[in-house]
């Protein structure tokens, strides 16, 4: 994982049927992933999303 990706730590997924779920976005703090889920939800009313804390992104295998 890229310096980059590690400093990007809150994600917004969008919630899926069977507990499956997708990476929408990476954001650096979390008042920008809160104003881009406004966003989605009010382009997509229907879609489920959610903002979360990535912490694996800052740990390295």
């Amino acid at each position: 994982m890229s310096y980059k990706e590690r400093l990007q730590a809150w994600t917004i997924v969008r919630l899926l049927p069977d507990m499956q779920r997708t990476i929408v976005g990476r954001f650096r703090h979390r008042a920008d992933a809160d104003g881009h889920l406004h966003f989605l939800r009010q382009q997509i009313p229907n879609g489920s999303f959610a903002v979360v804390f990535d912490c694996q992104s800052g740990i390295e295998e």
